[in-house]
């Protein structure tokens, strides 16, 4: 049997972020869902996949742009990673948001430039557009002249967690007491705007309760943020595996998330799945993904920020409430939905044909 939709895998080639989490569990569901979805993954990949058929010899965007599109034919390609070949031809692109021109600071200008002369060729080839938010429809439109209505939405979903088991080893590794510590998630990566943790660091130290900090360290898509402006004093423990990342969202007494600009949020809908209370930046993308199970305050206040943070860790009821909203929130949040909203879009390209 033919497949009738490919996906582009190159995903399993790289470093594990939200996108990258989005592409795999987008790609589990849809070919849970159907028969007729094979991933086509570049060689030598981290993520080992149960039947993806690895094509070429290479790897990265030359991979990507000359080798994928000569093995996708005239069949319908979904790309979940912002980028897709120029050269193929029937194709949806999921870009998550349009970062490169609303944060320019955050990304080098190789990267930033390449996304841009990317993404306006996939438009001007008519490939079918898809994003992660009502919020980035309009990014997606304003900064690259698309009509709204052409630019389809699919959510992101938070019911991996439930399938990872945590490893609790991590606090003890760390020196972490179950409800005494303060989880971040982030990267040097200049809008996460980690900097503006710096009082509530201060205020935490001073009541003996730890800030912690996890994640990489920015990488080569990302212009990074100067170390020295980090909060301190805090325990930035570095990447973590999934096992771990659920231990500390589970034990936390709250998860923190400053970013200035996101798509989606993956991090907080995560944290809220585990049970997690969240006090998270008042932007746009993050209301419309933890809409009333979050506490907001403003990113550019650091004053606000501990406050919150402080509000949520010495008031009981609301830890309660913001546990149970957030249980209800991520409840309503599946790949599954997602994977069926994205193979609706995907049956409607095909038969336009």
């Amino acid at each position: 049997m033919t497949p009738a939709l490919l996906i582009n895998g190159r995903f399993v080639t790289q470093s594990l972020s939200g996108v990258q989490r989005f592409a795999i569990e987008t790609t589990r569901a849809l070919m849970a869902r159907n028969a007729r979805v094979a991933l086509l993954t570049p060689p030598g990949g981290n993520l080992a996949w149960p039947g993806a058929s690895e094509i070429g010899k290479r790897q990265g965007q030359i991979w990507e742009q000359l080798e994928l599109p000569l093995h996708a034919q005239d069949r319908l390609l979904i790309n979940l990673g912002n980028t897709g070949p120029l050269l193929a031809g029937r194709q949806i692109v999921v870009i998550h948001d349009a970062g490169v021109f609303s944060t320019p600071d955050a990304y080098s200008r190789t990267f930033r430039l390449w996304y841009k002369f990317v993404q306006k060729a996939l438009i001007r080839r008519q490939a079918t557009i898809v994003t992660v938010s009502s919020f980035s429809r309009s990014e997606i439109a304003r900064h690259l002249s698309l009509p709204e209505p052409l630019i389809r939405v699919m959510p992101e979903g938070a019911d991996h967690m439930r399938r990872i088991a945590s490893e609790p080893g991590v606090l003890g590794a760390n020196g972490l007491l179950p409800g005494r510590f303060v989880l971040g998630v982030g990267t040097l990566s200049a809008h996460k705007n980690l900097a503006a943790l710096g009082k509530l660091a201060g205020q935490l130290h001073a009541r003996g309760t730890p800030l912690v900090i996890a994640g990489g360290m920015g990488g080569a898509a990302f212009n990074t943020a100067d170390e020295s402006r980090l909060p301190q004093p805090a325990r930035y423990i570095g990447r973590v595996s999934d096992a771990e990342l659920k231990a500390l969202y589970e034990a936390a007494g709250c998860f923190v998330f400053p970013s200035r600009y996101e798509g989606f949020g993956l991090p907080p809908v995560e944290a809220l799945a585990c049970g997690c209370p969240v006090a998270c930046a008042d932007i746009p993308a993050l209301r419309e993904s933890c809409a009333e199970a979050a506490l907001y305050f403003d990113p550019n206040d650091p004053a606000q920020i501990a406050e919150s943070v402080s509000s949520i860790l010495d008031t009981p009821s609301q830890q309660d409430r913001l546990r149970a909203a957030g249980r209800a929130r991520a409840a309503q949040l599946t790949w599954a939905s997602a994977a069926a909203i994205l193979e609706s879009i995907a049956m409607e390209v095909l038969e336009r044909r």
